[in-house]
Formats: structure tokens, sequence, C-alpha cells
């Protein structure tokens, strides 16, 4: 797949082979996108911060394969919703870009109510 549209046509047709429409309602799948990524959560849990920037090939490997089912799931939610993910992704972006000044913002881990 080359782009994000290709991708959800994919996402679509493999729910629909498998008749799991009646599952993903947006509960199901707003739960579904938190447990995908608790477990990728659960790669990292104790690792340091070091460990975690230097994974091995395995760990990439299972990290990769979480971030897939993270994006499949989002894709499936967004889809229940009639939500185009770029778009959302985009007014999200420029929302942020006022809520967090560069001026203000950068090299700053703090909320945008505390800048």
């Amino acid at each position: 797949m080359n782009n994000l549209d290709e991708l959800k046509i994919a996402v679509e047709k493999f729910s629909k082979d498998r008749d799991w429409g009646r599952f993903h309602t947006p509960k199901n799948l707003a739960t579904a996108v938190s447990v995908e990524v608790a477990e990728l959560q659960e790669i990292f849990m104790w690792l340091t911060p070091d460990e975690s920037s230097a994974l091995s090939e395995n760990s990439m490997a299972k990290v990769q394969d979480e971030v897939g089912d993270i994006l499949i799931c989002l894709v499936n939610f967004a889809n229940s919703l009639g939500i185009d993910l770029l778009s959302a992704a985009s007014q999200k972006l420029q929302k942020n870009e006022s809520k967090y000044p560069i001026e203000k913002a950068r090299g700053s881990a703090k909320k945008y109510n505390e800048l």
C-alpha cells in the first residue's frame, strides 16, 4: 500500500470478508485501539530510556507489529464514524500550533496551559 486511502480500502475489505462489521462499533473499536496501545506499552514497560532507544531486532519486530495493529484499529475506528484521518490530524495540528507557539513551547514538556 502506498497511501492512507489504499490502507482504508484494504482494512474495510479485510473486515468485510470476515463479516466483522457487527462487532466494529465505535465503542468496541475505541477499546481495541486502547488495548493495542497497551500491548505496545508492555514492550517498553521496564526498559530504561537508553534500552528503549536501542531495541533488539526481536523487540523491534514486536513494536512494528503493534504499531500496525494500532493503525489498523484506528483506521477501523475512523471508518466507523466517517472520520477522515488526514483531515483530523491536519486540523488538530493547526490547533496545537496555536496552543504551543514555538517561542513558548520550544524545549519544554509543559502542557499548553502551563507555558
